[in-house]
């Protein structure tokens, strides 16, 4: 692992100690967990444990936001504690989005302490009943011993505490994919979503492809979306459990969704679109093991680093080459990385430990960029990729989503179908805002600069039924039906006032850039005319709107 990992954490281990879990370990939980023993800050021994010539590791202190929780023990509370630490919990779940970390037999000020296997199995059950109140499930990610100044073996066990929010189906993620043409990108996917290994020819792909074209020519030239799900446990749930996407979607409490996005330099715009419309969470830059860094893919880095999108990196078809090979382009891989352009700290994993490591740190910083090697022939580390993505936190932070969910409704249009016997539906990001079945919507601009009042009949989630929709989730809407020529890409939905019927001067909407060969980009705050100006379907005289789009 990397040096530059425990300087970016300002050293996770004292002088003279050992690494702590696996290196660089950096808390984000909460400054209230002490075990069952005593009030907060009191730690027995803490600081003379530390003094002795045998120095503990140490991991950073606990923060008092995040969504990761120290706890020395957890054996045989007292009802008000118990009731304490339940609370507590829904904290850390609230702050994770509906997942939480406990790290169990570590102080608050970070030192490790461990415990013996009674304590731990006590401290566990504890754990157990705690989630049994908040209805979650936990699951034991690792286990660590730890032995220094004492003659008995104590473990560290860190357990991931996962509940579906109650105004949620699951939790969602979303993976930009990103990789030069011929890298596996979707073959990876296909192998993912769909439980089977390649044939080495691209039969795991052929299920992605949504043109003729594309199965014929073997490449991706729209944007096309799969899914991969995780149970309460952290199993995997995907099309060889489940016949459908409504089972993977009823069987997950947390949803992988997957963009996939062209790498052909022809297709570069629908990357780019892509990239900007769909509001990642991180991407996935696929990388050739026998080409290493070649054609698209330093402009799909580059991408990433402009829009400030966090990525990871997965090194394919290593079944293809010899060792020497696979890391020759993880050296390459790793020198652009910490290029000053990039400024990134590459981490190679190579065990579960590691991957579990680098989904946590991946979360905590944005220069950490995990580095894969897999095959989706052999099989070979797939199961890594599968643990990270299980272990990835949400990205976004809980308080600026309570601040989208509170503004007026805004939703980014980016596709629009028309559906028999449904009418007209349109795709695209709930950019702010809540969104609910039968709510009234006002959607444009149209071409002569007007808005139109229309009903959401229906909304569709990842392919199955939904009856709310939050800032910042991907979906289909149902708007009834009407012409759909007088809507176009990159228009927008908004609600027309803060619930008492009246247009807001001040909304805002979408700006399509038009032009040959050129991206569709979403400009956000372009001031716009809602119905009842007296000007609506004249001309803005600022731009906003219909035939004033940007010709790029």
């Amino acid at each position: 692992m990397d040096s530059r990992v425990s300087e970016l954490f300002g050293g996770c281990c004292r002088p003279g100690g050992g690494p702590a879990m696996g290196g660089t370990l950096k808390a984000r939980g909460a400054g209230g967990s002490s075990g069952c023993g005593g009030p907060k800050g009191k730690k027995k021994n803490g600081r003379n444990r530390g003094s002795k010539a045998n120095n503990p590791p140490y991991l950073p202190p606990e923060a008092e936001d995040g969504n990761i929780e120290y706890k020395l023990k957890l054996v045989n509370p007292s009802q008000y504690r118990f009731e304490h630490l339940v609370t507590q919990m829904k904290w850390r779940l609230q702050e994770g989005r509906g997942e939480a970390v406990y790290q169990i037999g570590v102080e608050d000020n970070g030192l490790l302490v461990g415990l013996a296997e009674e304590e731990m199995r006590a401290s566990l059950k504890t754990l157990h009943r705690m989630a049994e109140k908040v209805g979650a499930d936990i699951t034991v990610i690792r286990e660590r011993e730890v032995d220094y100044d004492s003659d008995m073996p104590r473990k560290i066990t860190e357990v991931l505490v996962r509940k579906v929010p109650d105004n949620q189906q699951f939790l969602d993620l979303r993976v930009a994919v990103l990789g030069n043409v011929d890298s596996g990108k979707s073959t990876l996917l296909g192998v993912l979503t769909q439980g089977e290994l390649d044939n080495g020819r691209g039969r795991a792909r052929l299920n992605l492809f949504r043109h003729l074209h594309e199965i014929q020519s073997g490449r991706t030239s729209s944007i096309s979306f799969e899914i991969l799900g995780f149970n309460s446990k952290g199993e995997v749930v995907n099309y060889s459990d489940s016949r459908t996407a409504e089972e993977i979607c009823e069987s997950s409490s947390k949803m992988i969704t997957f963009i996939d996005l062209a790498g052909h330099h022809k297709y570069l715009h629908t990357t780019i679109f892509g990239l900007t419309s769909y509001c990642p969470d991180c991407a996935l830059l696929l990388v050739s093991a026998n080409t290493g860094i070649a054609g698209t893919t330093r402009e799909h880095l580059g991408l990433a680093l402009a829009l400030k999108v966090p990525f990871f990196v997965v090194v394919s078809k290593v079944d293809l080459c010899a060792k020497t090979t696979v890391e020759r382009t993880v050296r390459q891989l790793e020198r652009v990385l910490k290029q000053p352009g990039c400024h990134k700290v590459p981490m190679l994993v190579t065990s579960e430990d590691d991957a579990v490591t680098a989904a946590q740190q991946f979360a905590q910083s944005p220069n950490v960029t995990p580095i894969f090697t897999l095959s989706s022939v052999s099989g070979e580390s797939l199961d890594l990729l599968k643990v990270f993505l299980n272990i990835l936190p949400p990205l976004t932070n809980s308080k600026e989503q309570e601040e989208l969910m509170q503004q007026l409704t805004e939703f980014q249009v980016d596709e629009i179908y028309t559906v028999p016997e449904v009418g007209t539906v349109v795709g695209g990001t709930l950019s702010s805002g809540i969104c609910r079945e039968g709510d009234q919507l006002v959607v444009g601009p149209t071409d002569d600069g007007c808005f139109l009042e229309l009903r959401v009949c229906s909304i569709q989630r990842n392919r199955s039924a939904c009856r709310v929709l939050r800032a910042g989730q991907a979906a289909t809407l149902a708007l009834g039906d009407f012409d759909r020529a007088l809507l176009r890409k990159s228009g927008g939905c908004a609600s027309p006032g803060h619930g008492d019927g009246e247009p807001r001067d001040e909304s805002h909407h979408l700006l399509s850039v038009r032009g040959r060969n050129s991206p569709t980009v979403p400009c956000h705050h372009i001031p716009a005319r809602l119905p009842g100006d007296s000007t609506c379907g004249q001309r803005p005289s600022n731009g906003g709107g219909g035939k004033d789009s940007c010709q790029g």
